[in-house]
């Protein structure tokens, strides 16, 4: 449950400058524009808060903790003054930002509508994008709610058009020697060779009809823009096909737009055509990221990086 109020409407639209210029005493925690500037340092800072969405949501909350837990405050998961200015003080770049849309952003392909069965899926050219819109969000790793409340009137399927997104900048790079999947806590930390954090994500992590194994394994490669392989074995709740499929590459692939395979047989950490419901829905056993967080970690980890997953899963209400 959100413990936010509702992102205002196209009346009451937030403007780049109240976000940009919103603090912590000027508003209280649950704002809008608090939060969403929050969120956007997090997720510069390498601690993804998931979708920017100017809401309170669970990711939003176990990214919190964890730049709280790295910055030696009390790690509660609320806002307050001493996290707030020192999230504020790691960049002072603006935090939401004009951007002109592209020919490239509108000219496709793009998929009227994505199916939802693998058999349909299996008979497209290509998993694209729905549209501009789609696309656009994904990019600045906004949810598509947010984007249209900052832009009520614009027409983002038009090149040249001007919006406002969400200021993400470039995320700090380092690499990573270690990886610790959280199943409890439904998180992936990643180390380096000194044994600090590097990067925290939210994720999806297994279900009750294929859970996320257990112990120490290794990552065996990296498969970007990869094509997904439904064997019937793996016996996926409503999926009805008796022979093997292939599905093909795209952001909106079952696995998105990157694969890090494990040593773990048919376990992968991978991306998804649903970042708004990462850490909010199981998985089909493998360890799933935003398509913009799981591209992050390929840029990080190499071949033989460590996984650990660590903690019992939680049950689902």
């Amino acid at each position: 449950m959100y413990i936010c109020a509702a992102l205002p409407s196209a009346a009451e639209s937030l403007t780049a400058d109240s976000i940009n210029k919103a603090t912590f005493e000027t508003g209280r925690r649950e704002d809008s524009a608090v939060l969403i500037k929050v969120q956007v340092l997090l997720d510069r800072a390498g601690f993804s808060p998931g979708v920017i969405d100017g809401r309170q949501g669970e990711n939003f909350k176990k990214a919190l903790r964890a730049f709280q837990r790295q910055n030696a405050l009390d790690d509660t998961g609320v806002i307050n003054s001493v996290t707030f200015d020192r999230l504020a003080a790691i960049s002072l770049e603006p935090v939401v930002t004009e951007y002109e849309i592209s020919p490239k952003d509108v000219r496709g392909p793009f998929v009227k509508r994505v199916p939802t069965s693998f058999e349909a899926m299996a008979r497209l050219p290509r998993l694209s994008y729905t549209g501009p819109r789609e696309e656009l969000a994904e990019n600045f790793h906004m949810d598509e709610k947010l984007l249209n409340s900052l832009n009520p009137r614009a027409d983002i399927d038009r090149s040249g058009t001007h919006i406002i997104v969400a200021n993400v900048g470039v995320r700090p790079r380092a690499k990573v020697d270690k990886i610790v999947v959280d199943k409890q806590e439904r998180s992936l930390v990643a180390f380096d060779k000194n044994g600090n954090p590097v990067a925290f994500f939210p994720a999806s992590i297994g279900s009750e009809e294929k859970p996320a194994p257990s112990g120490i394994f290794r990552i065996r490669q990296v498969d970007r823009n990869p094509k997904y392989h439904y064997d019937p074995k793996f016996g996926f709740k409503g999926v009805k096909t008796k022979h093997e499929l292939t599905i093909k590459p795209g952001p909106n692939n079952p696995v998105g737009l990157v694969w890090i395979d494990l040593t773990a047989p048919s376990y992968g950490i991978h991306g998804t055509p649903f970042p708004d419901k990462v850490g909010k829905t199981e998985s089909h056993g493998c360890i799933r990221l935003t398509n913009w967080d799981a591209l992050a970690l390929a840029s990080m980890v190499h071949r033989g990086t460590v996984v650990e997953f660590a903690g019992q899963p939680t049950s689902r209400s």
